[in-house]
């Protein structure tokens, strides 16, 4: 028979599993999407027009495998989570996404995405092609900056998504040194930075999701997609003070 002592013990480590594990797996701790940085654009186009444009530009890792991979990568989740939480307004979320493309690859074409569909805003994913081609940091810092200033000439607003946490190469490539120059770029640029390395790296250390066992696993794959999607969902309405309550009442 089990004593009193383990009985408790059991109860005791069963009540700290509970309290270690976040409640929903998309969990985000409030201070990895806090920022200083207002989305004013954004708010007077949900406003006064009732409609947001978001152009999002990345590399591979903003996209999915498969057939039908577009519709459970983020940006597509994106689109559904403001739809749902902006209700009455048109969201529109467009996607240029290219695998290994550096950050000067990508700022050379910002130009005519931005004369094409004049987005409000732009979420702009890079760092990790950078980070595996060795690019130098006073190379990527310049692309970067170059690339926010070209975004914000054309009245567009910029979200910076830095790269994913991954534990299985995180011993063998160092994303840290370009994770701070997205910050500080961010920060001079007065853009604000989604930190999916942070709340990557957090879902894992919480055991949401097992970044390190599951690495070809769609599944997990469309899941953490899909939080990202929501996260980021979140982060804009937060910064650009958005009250689906209050706009409905006020239109």
């Amino acid at each position: 028979m089990m004593s009193i002592v383990a009985l408790l013990s059991a109860f005791l480590l069963i009540d700290a599993a509970s309290a270690a594990a976040p409640t929903d797996v998309c969990e985000v701790p409030k201070g990895l999407l806090a920022t200083d940085i207002q989305l004013t654009r954004v708010a007077k186009a949900i406003k006064d027009n009732h409609r947001l444009d978001i152009a999002v530009v990345g590399s591979g890792s903003s996209s999915l495998a498969g057939a039908d991979g577009a519709r459970y990568a983020y940006p597509e989740r994106l689109q559904e989570v403001l739809t749902k939480r902006l209700p009455g307004n048109q969201i529109k979320v467009t996607t240029h996404v290219r695998t290994r493309e550096t950050a000067a690859d990508m700022a050379a074409e910002l130009g005519k995405i931005l004369a094409a569909e004049k987005p409000t805003l732009v979420v702009w994913q890079t760092g990790t092609s950078d980070a595996m081609s060795g690019v130098e940091a006073d190379d990527f810092r310049a692309s970067l900056d170059s690339g926010v200033e070209t975004i914000q000439n054309a009245s567009a607003e910029v979200i910076l998504m830095n790269m994913q946490y991954s534990p299985r190469t995180e011993s063998m490539l160092d994303v840290s040194s370009y994770a701070d120059i997205m910050r500080w770029v961010a920060q001079q640029r007065n853009a604000v930075l989604f930190d999916r390395l942070a709340i990557m790296r957090y879902w894992n250390d919480a055991g949401a999701f097992d970044l390190y066992a599951a690495t070809k696993n769609y599944d997990m794959a469309r899941k953490v997609h899909d939080c990202i999607g929501r996260a980021l969902a979140s982060q804009i309405i937060d910064a650009a003070h958005l009250d689906a309550a209050e706009m409905q009442t006020t239109r």
